[in-house]
């Protein structure tokens, strides 16, 4: 790929993510939905069928090898960014509602998922995957909240510091923590080739990677926050965030699992100074967001192909998928904030802020068409799902008319 064709791609790619970003913030959507969206055009759904010259000038075949690489990167950064906004502390101190809730909106949604991935299977699945891969990737999807659309839509409806936004943080939080967890384990077994005592060795390596993140590596990060007290986030403390970053990342590349779960556990054991974490996410997301994110919407674009969902039975499955996804996340949540004595307008609303999975859940679908375990044709149906679930929340809660209420101290605390 040339410099130039290099330049042409970036510059499209920021351009009409940009604008339809725009958009979406004016009919009341996360910008990152507009970007997502913006992806999609581009591909081979819509440029790719109506202008296919276009498409082949923007996007030549030796262009995607270098857009992977840097939508790698700027994934790195943003899970490394998911990872400093959660707080272990607050996690293992919050009440037992919290606790139930989370669970249960991801236990039902596997389950769900699990069960779905029996009809799947032999339609849909990747070539030379096993069941038992494929299977725990679609409860693994099923199970995705996304965490940092999640935030976004709290702030914009005012709903951050009430008590519903607190018990939602929370829930997705720890949604957040189980999945990457879930998808360690997912990408293990997928690339042990159904050797189980290489599954073992590297669950292993899993326990004690996350052992040493935790503790070790999480007690010498404590440095970091003198520094910054001392010096402030300088080009030496902020690069050495990054290098830690990489060096969990690659990591977790070696043990056999996936970059993406080395550079989220490296923001774990970051100290959790608020003013060190939001100055670093600041910096982080004004490249990763500005830059490099929306390559990986146009790549995931590239990937989604609309046209192979041809016939009734396609989308058939495409709606059974959507259900399930509904269903699982919004009646997990819902039921078990409403057996914990939250009222039934709250838990609904919970329910529904559950069920959004944005750009997470684009991440865990994009791993599993790059380990073989979906095929290009449930890549699309799921991303639809995505889309369709992530799509939702603002304009039902805006429907059910949930306003901001003054925080209760218990909920505020656990934030």
């Amino acid at each position: 790929m040339t410099t130039e064709q290099l330049i042409i791609a970036v510059g499209v790619i920021l351009l009409v993510a940009r604008v339809f970003g725009w958009l979406f913030r004016h009919i009341g959507q996360p910008p990152v939905m507009g970007e997502i969206t913006a992806g999609i055009i581009l591909g081979p759904s819509f440029l790719g069928r109506f202008f296919p010259s276009a498409f082949v000038w923007i996007f030549p075949p030796s262009s995607l090898p270098t857009l992977n690489s840097l939508s790698q990167l700027g994934l790195l950064l943003f899970l490394f960014t998911v990872g400093l906004q959660v707080d272990l502390r607050h996690i293992f101190k919050q009440r037992a509602a919290v606790i139930l809730v989370s669970n249960v909106s991801i236990l039902l949604p596997l389950g769900l998922g699990l069960g779905l991935a029996k009809f799947l299977y032999p339609e849909y699945g990747g070539p030379n995957m096993a069941f038992s891969a494929f299977s725990l990737f679609m409860g693994t999807a099923m199970s995705i909240t996304a965490f940092p659309v999640l935030a976004r839509i709290l702030k914009e409806c005012n709903l951050l510091e009430t008590e519903l936004g607190a018990l939602a943080i929370s829930c997705a939080a720890i949604d957040d923590v189980s999945a990457w967890l879930l998808l360690a384990v997912l990408t293990a077994v997928a690339r042990s080739s159904h050797d189980w005592g290489h599954v073992a060795e590297i669950l292993f390596g899993l326990a004690i990677f996350v052992a040493v993140m935790l503790v070790p590596v999480r007690r010498a990060a404590g440095y970091f926050a003198g520094f910054y007290q001392k010096y402030g986030l300088g080009m030496g403390l902020f690069s050495a965030l990054i290098l830690m970053m990489l060096a969990s990342a690659w990591t977790t590349e070696k043990l056999g699992l996936h970059a993406l779960f080395g550079a989220f556990m490296a923001g774990l054991a970051v100290p959790k100074n608020p003013k060190l974490i939001s100055e670093a996410v600041e910096k982080i997301e004004s490249l990763a967001l500005a830059l490099l994110l929306p390559l990986f919407f146009a790549l995931t674009g590239l990937r989604t192909r609309i046209d192979l969902l041809a016939g009734e039975r396609a989308w058939i499955y495409t709606a059974a998928i959507i259900a399930v996804a509904i269903v699982g996340k919004f009646a997990g949540a819902t039921l078990a904030s409403r057996a914990t004595g939250t009222p039934w307008k709250d838990s609904a609303a919970l329910g529904v802020l559950m069920n959004t999975r944005g750009l997470v859940e684009l991440v865990v679908l994009n791993v599993g068409l790059e380990l073989g375990i979906l095929s290009p044709q449930l890549f699309t149906m799921m991303v639809i799902m995505a889309l369709v679930t992530t799509f939702m929340a603002a304009p039902v809660l805006r429907k059910m008319k949930i306003t901001a209420q003054p925080p209760v101290q218990e909920a505020a605390s656990g934030t």
